[in-house]
């Protein structure tokens, strides 16, 4: 478990790694040229970085982004330092469960294997708003669009995971911020209501139903003896364009806070260490917090809330279809 005082020194844990620590100092060493990896929103922030360093590590890496022009442009980027790297970029809008449909068969049709899916995608604090599919925005973006993604591309990964005989990886990008939700958590009678809407609460409520996936699906896979781990994550406070709906108050904020802030290099260590470190073989349903593990809230750890959160789940994609 890590403490306020190691995130403040940046001294590593028991993984030995802290909050200090960069993606490719987590993965040095590793060999990841047998292994292709989806990474949503990896055209830009921690997502770009962590296309990045699994690239140079070897891996296949396809980039699903909504914005194509930056997709592309992280992708000549990786390509001027990394002239060998692999990179493919697919079309995905989160908030748009048709274009995750599209993405999952474009992918599909590629007929490549599947090791590790990265759910990094995301919204934060927008004013209220409802999808094309009339979701609420962060519910909708951060865990309904993953929760979809992840269901039509998990047997490619059981099958890649079969035939090769490598541990399939799945990785939730969470955020400390589960901790600030609705009283009751997740708002299951009221999810699309504006009465009573606060966008830091509906992003936090959005984080805590990625930590409720990630333990429910790795329940799930574990009794169907699938060799598939999911974990979450929370990387860490970062300013990138994910904070465009409240730059300025997080420009205020990080001046009494700076000793907590990170760089993209060290707010993608977490997801890159979970994604291809030899130590966490066989380690699911955990939370991780500058690569070590890392107690949830007691909510995220409610195994019968994260039941009923994948049975709503299950119905609202049906729903929209």
């Amino acid at each position: 478990m890590v403490g306020i005082f190691s995130l403040i020194t940046g001294l590593p844990g028991p993984s030995g790694f802290g909050s200090a620590s960069t993606a490719e100092q987590v993965t040095e060493g590793i060999d990841a040229s047998n292994l292709t990896a989806i990474i949503t929103g990896g055209a830009s922030g921690i997502g770009a970085e962590t296309a990045r360093v699994l690239a140079l590590r070897g891996a296949h890496v396809i980039i699903a982004a909504r914005n194509m022009d930056a997709a592309n442009e992280a992708k000549n980027l990786i390509l001027e330092s990394n002239p060998a790297a692999r990179i493919d970029l697919l079309k995905l809008d989160l908030c748009s469960l048709k274009s995750v449909r599209a993405f999952a068969n474009s992918f599909i049709a590629m007929n490549l294997p599947l090791n590790i899916l990265i759910n990094n995608a995301g919204v934060m604090f927008c004013p209220y708003q409802l999808t094309e599919d009339g979701i609420e925005m962060h519910f909708a973006t951060n865990h309904l669009g993953h929760f979809l993604l992840t269901n039509l591309l998990l047997d490619k990964m059981k099958s890649t995971a079969k035939a090769t005989g490598i541990e399939g990886r799945i990785v939730n990008l969470s955020s400390i911020a589960h901790l600030h939700t609705y009283e009751e958590g997740i708002r299951f009678d009221k999810l699309n209501e504006q009465d009573g809407y606060s966008d830091k609460k509906a992003y936090g409520q959005s984080k805590l139903a990625n930590i409720l996936h990630a333990s429910e699906l790795s329940r799930r896979l574990q009794e169907d003896g699938a060799n598939i781990t999911v974990n979450s994550v929370h990387p860490g406070l970062i300013m990138t364009n994910l904070m465009r709906h409240s730059m300025n108050l997080m420009r205020i904020l990080m001046v009494f806070t700076y000793l907590f802030w990170k760089n993209v290099p060290q707010g993608a260590s977490t997801t890159c260490y979970v994604a291809l470190h030899p130590s966490l073989k066989g380690v699911t349903g955990k939370y991780l917090l500058d690569c070590n593990l890392m107690a949830p809230s007691r909510v995220a750890r409610d195994k019968i809330i994260a039941k009923k959160l994948w049975d709503f789940s299950e119905k609202l994609v049906q729903l929209t279809r």
